[in-house]
């Protein structure tokens, strides 16, 4: 199992698509947040605050994962090495585990580079130092979180398609269903009895309340037992292909 993660890694920074990728990331990051191009400019707050970039990176991550996991099972469909995957001394959630913990170092080696955010706001303040660091903390586990959801919905819809290209639309539209979706639908009038429970079935309600430096209990298990429940289904789709 460790040699097949390694071997992932080795994937995604031995050609230039991981590098690439979280190059692209960081630069639309900074354009956004650093820039005159857009309003979430944090230079033009009339405060120091990291909001900002806890707004915007949602957005921003649901298309960077979905873009990095896209090949995870549909290369191995497209060259047939799945079947020579399958049939090694690893069992089929090891080889998805490995795969999903791959994709996640990437997403974390591009979330490090945003610490000089930190540090550049804390200096820049008028009051230097003046920055919720309990709520930015929790952000960054919101971040965290909310990224291995991500990350298992784009394992998911790969395991799904043989084309790269539907599964990113797919792992596309099952994220951003899931963090804007049922918040929409909670807002509906006529779903007013129903709509606490489908506000917490979107990941926005609790990535909220996270970036709060609220940990509670309840809002970690949603983020593991949700992105549990689609590492289980990539490996049902799997297994009744190999069948």
């Amino acid at each position: 199992m460790i040699s097949l993660y390694k071997k992932e890694l080795s994937v995604f920074f031995s050609s230039t698509i991981g590098p690439f990728i979280i190059g692209l990331f960081l630069l639309i990051n900074g354009l956004l947040l650093w820039s005159n191009i857009s309003q979430f400019n944090i230079l033009e707050n009339a405060y120091a605050s990291m909001d900002a970039f806890f707004t915007v990176s949602p957005i921003l991550f649901l298309l960077f994962i979905s873009a990095i996991s896209m090949q995870t099972f549909a290369g191995e469909y497209n060259t047939g090495t799945i079947e020579i995957l399958i049939t090694k001394p690893i069992s089929c959630q090891q080889i998805i585990i490995s795969k999903f913990l791959a994709i996640l170092t990437l997403v974390i080696f591009s979330i490090i580079p945003t610490f000089l955010y930190i540090i550049t706001i804390y200096l820049l303040g008028e009051t230097t130092g003046n920055l919720d660091i309990g709520g930015i903390t929790g952000s960054y586990i919101g971040i965290f979180l909310m990224s291995s959801l991500f990350t298992s919905i784009g394992v998911f819809s790969s395991s799904i398609s043989n084309n790269q290209i539907s599964a990113f639309i797919l792992a596309t539209t099952i994220s951003t269903v899931f963090y804007f979706g049922f918040d929409t639908l909670s807002d509906i009038h006529t779903l007013e009895s129903i709509n606490t429970i489908l506000e917490k079935i979107g990941i926005a309600y609790h990535y909220r309340i996270i970036s709060k430096g609220l940990i509670l209990i309840s809002n970690v298990f949603y983020f593991i037992s949700m992105s549990f429940l689609f590492l289980q289904l990539s490996q049902f789709i799997i297994l009744n292909k190999k069948g």
